[in-house]
């Protein structure tokens, strides 16, 4: 089978396409004929060894594919070959056949193609569990996404107006500030030319914002947390600028408000009860049409240098996919 593979850590010059065996499940895991699979942040720091987990060399990037079962290992049960499901892990997606554990794997959702399956999984569990579990995020609440435009910003954007938020989308260009209306954003901002902060303070009336939603990080976080209601949440999702911030400690206490970290793929294994339920409701809400996942583009796995380079330039609008077959 063809994978993409990384053989030594450092940017996406360095990945290449090889031919390996076709891999087989052990006690518990699944195989998946992969169709498309969905690229994210992460993909760019896992290749470069700044991702929290570090897989052995050589390796194949991607965390969440779609495509058919073809092959189940002893003891499992749920799934058999033939089902259409999407699976998740950390990397080995960027191929065309990928283990996974079999409690990693979800049927695809009614009404989703499979371009949009595969890009679905990780930025919408990503901010459902962001707004449920950590933010326990209240119909009326207003929200505030940082990096609105991006995979899990777009998501972010349609999950609040679905759970009855009112959302201000920030992003970096009038383009990407389009796009977002198009998700539903109330209000929008160009933190480019409009200082964040006083924007915030205009649309809510001095009041400032109840949620945080922040995948940026650098100098853009601080400023979004003091710009935080009493007893507001700041949401730690990641740090697309590359900086990992600072916050002078005062402010929680002045605000009454609380930093909080959101790391989902550890939360599949920590409680997975919960990550199981909040994708039920997902699927429902695909089908009931209150979210409308959908792919900006997609690539070939031969274009993997301009693929994973529009997430290094920060062009990404929604979901970018690669389709396999």
């Amino acid at each position: 089978m063809r994978a993409l593979l990384c053989s030594e850590l450092g940017p996406a010059s360095k990945l290449s396409i090889a031919e390996v065996d076709d891999p087989h499940p052990g006690p518990g895991e699944v195989v998946i004929g992969v169709e498309a699979a969905g690229l994210n942040f992460p993909d760019t720091l896992i290749i470069e060894g700044r991702y929290q987990t570090s897989p052995a060399l050589p390796f194949s990037p991607g965390g969440e594919a779609a495509g058919e079962v073809v092959e189940i290992g002893e003891g499992v049960t749920g799934v058999v070959p033939g089902d259409r499901v999407i699976g998740m892990s950390t990397h080995g997606a960027f191929a065309e056949r990928w283990v996974v554990p079999a409690t990693s794997v979800l049927p695809i959702p009614a009404g989703l193609d499979t371009a949009a399956a595969a890009g679905f999984a990780l930025t919408y569990g990503t901010s459902y569990h962001a707004f449920k579990q950590r933010a326990a995020l209240r119909s009326g609440e207003t929200v505030l996404v940082l990096g609105a435009a991006g995979g899990v910003g777009s998501a972010a954007v349609e999950l609040g107006k679905a759970m009855g938020a009112r959302v201000i989308a920030a992003a970096s260009t009038p383009e990407k500030l389009l796009f977002c209306r198009s998700l539903g954003a109330d209000e929008v901002i160009d933190y480019r030319s409009e200082p964040l902060r006083d924007r915030v303070r205009d649309l809510t009336a001095g009041r400032g914002v109840d949620v945080v939603f922040d995948p940026v990080g650098g100098d853009l976080t601080e400023t979004a947390f003091r710009s935080l209601a009493w007893n507001g949440r700041h949401l730690v999702i990641g740090f697309a600028t590359g900086e990992i911030p600072s916050l002078p400690a005062n402010l929680a206490l002045l605000k009454g408000a609380a930093l909080v970290g959101v790391f989902w793929g550890r939360s599949l294994g920590e409680e997975p009860a919960e990550a199981f339920g909040n994708f039920v409701e997902l699927a429902a809400m695909v089908g009931d049409g209150r979210i409308a996942p959908r792919v900006w583009r997609e690539f070939r796995l031969d274009e993997y240098e301009e693929a994973f380079g529009v997430f290094a330039r920060r062009e990404v609008m929604g979901k970018a996919v690669f389709r396999l077959r």
